[in-house]
């Protein structure tokens, strides 16, 4: 007896999707009504019992274990419903699924929620107007109207399903497709529902109150489960999804958990030194600007930012300083600040030009050791 595995040219750990294309490809190349040449016929019953016997687990298993399964009725144990699935994608086994059913999960729905900075670093309640599809009042989700219920379709007497003879190359046969009068539901109503016009279910509005979770940003979407449109025939609801939009703040700019702000600071106050008020989502919090303060320096604030989403704690809050360089000036502060440029020897500046490159600390260490 030949080896299965050889005959259709798999090997002994192929999956079951392997085999069925091995066999479909030597099927369709040795069937006698295509292939004629002598022997074609004996090698098509030989790659058709090997098919019978490793599509199917249990006698595959069997014959794994060194054995064979008896096969008796229809030859080398090849059938009429192999070919059919073979050829025709499965269309008898759907025939054998019976009727669909008229009840059917609904779809899931996206809804998107603007929500401020404040919001989604800290978190709220917000109620939200969403319109889906609920269970019809009139019927229940029966698809009829009350005092009515679907009757068996008598075009297929139940079966959701028709059967035509088509002729192939392998000559006559059966064909299976869903009933034209009941589309495959095996049941017609009668009466349909005159609210839903036989669904089960309504488009309506709704107000749903939502958490927002602290640390959300744009993008997060919120999952409600059971809160998405209901099914056809009443069947269950999917699931309503909330995708947050976070509005523009008007001093503070978010990456990540981070917060960004600009802390405007006039050139005398960089020059000097002092204590600064900078607005935070806490309140007002102080920075310590020390003398010689330059434009573009930043100074962070420690856990004042975004929280986290899926774990504790907070980002930071960094304060970029801008210096303000005075743009009017009457003729007292004028002449202050020719006494000042005279006392510092830049009557007559000479600018120094660099690559624009942000030093580190042992870059500043290094020119003040070169420049003195």
């Amino acid at each position: 007896m030949s080896d299965h595995y050889q005959t259709l040219g798999v090997s002994r750990d192929a999956s079951a999707d392997e085999i069925k294309k091995a066999y479909r490809r030597l099927a369709r190349e040795l069937h006698p009504d295509v292939n004629p040449g002598p022997g074609a016929e004996d090698r098509f019953k030989e790659v058709s019992r090997a098919y019978e016997v490793l599509s199917s687990p249990e006698k595959r298993a069997a014959y794994d274990a060194g054995g064979d399964t008896p096969f008796g009725g229809q030859g080398a144990g090849f059938g009429f419903s192999d070919i059919f699935e073979t050829f025709f994608g499965g269309a008898g086994a759907a025939a054998q699924r019976g009727p669909a059913s008229r009840t059917q999960r609904g779809q899931d729905a996206l809804v998107r929620l603007e929500i401020d900075l404040e919001e989604a670093v800290f978190g709220g309640t917000r109620e939200i107007r969403v319109e889906s599809a609920d269970v019809c009042t009139r019927c229940q989700g029966t698809c009829c109207e009350p005092g009515t219920s679907p009757e068996s379709c008598d075009v297929c007497g139940g079966r959701g399903q028709v059967q035509r003879v088509a002729r192939s190359f392998l000559g006559q046969v059966m064909t299976t497709s869903p009933c034209p009068r009941c589309g495959g539901y095996g049941t017609v109503l009668p009466a349909p529902c005159h609210e839903c016009s036989g669904e089960g279910r309504v488009r309506t509005r709704k107000t749903l109150t939502i958490k927002v979770p602290p640390g959300v940003d744009t993008g997060t979407r919120i999952q409600l489960a059971g809160q998405g449109e209901v099914g056809t025939g009443g069947g269950p609801a999917g699931d309503l999804y909330v995708e947050v939009q976070e509005r523009r703040h008007p001093r503070l700019r978010r990456e990540g958990d981070d917060l960004h702000t600009v802390l405007e600071v006039p050139m005398t106050a960089a020059a000097l030194g002092a204590t600064m008020a900078v607005p935070t989502l806490d309140g007002d919090r102080h920075v310590e600007l020390p003398a010689g303060t330059q434009h573009g320096e930043t100074f962070t604030l420690d856990g004042l930012g975004a929280t986290h989403l899926r774990r504790p704690g907070r980002g930071d809050l960094h304060v970029h300083v801008d210096v303000q360089v005075p743009t009017r000036l009457d003729d007292e502060q004028r002449d202050l600040l020719r006494r000042l440029a005279e006392l510092r020897g830049e009557e007559r500046p000479s600018g120094r030009t660099t690559n624009g490159a942000p030093q580190g600390l042992f870059g500043r260490l290094r020119d003040r050791l070169v420049n003195g």
